[in-house]
């Protein structure tokens, strides 16, 4: 389905035949653009970006590219077309008509999921706020933006269906959405992760790999929602979610890269040694990933949650790919056992309903999926010839939501005391000295074809360009 881009607007979901909505979203907009002159990408408004903007949601349409500066970005709000006669995939209504419109006795979970989801879209945004004026090439940058524009396009597909779909509350919520900013000591955003300070390119790449993988399997569990425009501006989004991920695993990748080359030349794994040459050693890459996959791990909620087993009930939120994967999509009686301490030192394994421990299912398979990469960077180190292979810490490490919370364990999930847990934090996360070492990487290179010496170059460029293509014009 194509987008009219003559429209104040751009949208596939017929806004000009809703007037009222019409212009409660165009009240909306100006304070939007504030926002984004505020707390998008600082000092680059003049920039000529090449950037990928969506003109139809088939798979036609939904990348074109061309040159762009920022604040023109045509943002709107894009629906995946709907599946005719599409049916409820799961719960307690599993097999029913999908639904329209919201249902009176589940307006308030509904929207506190959208509410949750919109707020991480502008939190990475103003997280990422300052990173163009260390980028490692133009390339990078150019990624960057890419991932900032979509995710204030996803920004804009939750505000529609606050103001579509939910009243005053929702426009409430919508300005709302704007008003809170990430790592705001009075006014943050709502989850702990998306008020972590992003501001050295290692952290956007570990980001962008771990936490937009959160994000990933949150949009695959709301595109299975019984309610209709829920499920379909999730399935848009997916197609560029995907894009965010790319960037964060190609990143980790040229950063291994370049490490092994330099390992390579001096002939030695030492970190002094390998900083003395201005790479990221080994050792150092694990403490980041250590911290943002422990970090990422809490976006899912608690192992045990009445909300998930309500959300899956009413057929508010499924699981990833639901109707593919599973036989059982109403697990009434269905159990899942789940380790948890039992307070003594030792494991306990607990049996609980299988509708109880959703976020629970969500996070393992979140974890397999986060393998992947790792697989691909280890098979980098392991044909350059070295024993080194990182690895994600358990789900049970540095846990501040759920059953695991604020339980001492090691990497491998296994209890320490509190006293030794942490001595050891040093060894296990970024130090000051680190972060430190890692900023002073942090020069801007803009001249185009040239990286940074502590990344490898990509693989290709964008869209069948060369490296040496002149992705952002900096004027």
């Amino acid at each position: 389905m194509s987008i009219d881009y003559s429209q104040k607007i751009p949208n596939n979901v017929n806004l000009s035949n809703d007037r009222t909505l019409q212009r409660a979203l165009e009240h909306w907009q100006p304070h939007f653009l504030d926002w984004w002159r505020e707390m998008g990408p600082h000092d680059f408004a003049s920039a000529d970006v090449y950037l990928r903007t969506a003109t139809g949601v088939d798979a036609q349409g939904w990348a074109s590219y061309g040159t762009v500066k920022m604040p023109d970005y045509r943002w709107g709000i894009f629906l995946a077309d709907a599946i005719p006669e599409r049916k409820i995939g799961f719960g307690d209504s599993f097999g029913e008509p999908v639904w329209q419109q919201v249902p009176g006795e589940f307006r308030s979970q509904f929207r506190r999921l959208i509410v949750t989801q919109g707020d991480t879209e502008p939190a990475s945004v103003e997280q990422q706020h300052l990173l163009g004026h260390t980028c490692p090439s133009l390339y990078d940058l150019r990624n960057l933006f890419q991932v900032n524009v979509e995710e204030g396009r996803h920004l804009w597909a939750m505000v529609y269906l606050l103001h579509a779909h939910f009243g005053r509350d929702g426009r409430e919520e919508a300005e709302e959405l704007l008003a809170r900013h990430s790592g705001d000591a009075d006014k943050p955003r709502i989850l702990g992760t998306f008020n972590e300070p992003i501001s050295d390119w290692l952290s956007f790449f570990c980001f962008t790999y771990f936490t937009d993988r959160d994000g990933k399997f949150q949009l695959k569990s709301l595109a299975e929602s019984s309610f209709d425009p829920l499920a379909r501006t999730c399935r848009f989004m997916l197609t560029e979610e995907a894009h965010h991920m790319f960037v964060g695993e190609t990143g980790i990748g040229r950063v291994v890269r370049r490490t092994l080359e330099v390992m390579k030349e001096l002939g030695t794994d030492v970190a002094q040694a390998l900083r003395g040459q201005g790479v990221i050693d080994l050792p150092l890459l694990q403490r980041y990933l250590n911290f943002w996959f422990s970090s990422s791990l809490d976006l899912f909620g608690s192992e045990v949650s009445s909300n998930a087993a309500g959300s899956f009930a009413n057929g508010i939120k499924g699981r990833p790919d639901e109707t593919t994967q599973y036989q059982d999509h109403v697990c009434t009686d269905a159990t899942y056992e789940l380790p948890t301490p039992d307070g003594k030192g030792g494991v306990q394994t607990e049996k609980v309903s299988l509708r109880n421990a959703m976020n629970e299912v969500l996070r393992v398979a979140y974890v397999r999926d986060s393998e992947i990469g790792l697989k691909r960077w280890n098979m980098q180190i392991q044909k350059a010839g070295h024993d080194f292979r990182l690895k994600l810490p358990s789900t049970r490490f540095r846990r501040s939501i759920g059953a695991w919370a604020n339980v001492p364990t090691d990497l491998e999930g296994r209890f320490i005391a509190r006293e030794e847990y942490q001595r050891r934090l040093p060894e296990w996360l970024p130090t000051p000295a680190d972060r430190t070492y890692v900023q002073s990487l942090m020069q801007r290179v803009s001249t185009p074809g040239k990286m940074a010496g502590w990344i490898a170059p990509p693989d290709r460029g964008i869209n069948n360009l060369g490296l040496d293509y002149e992705y952002v014009r900096l004027n």
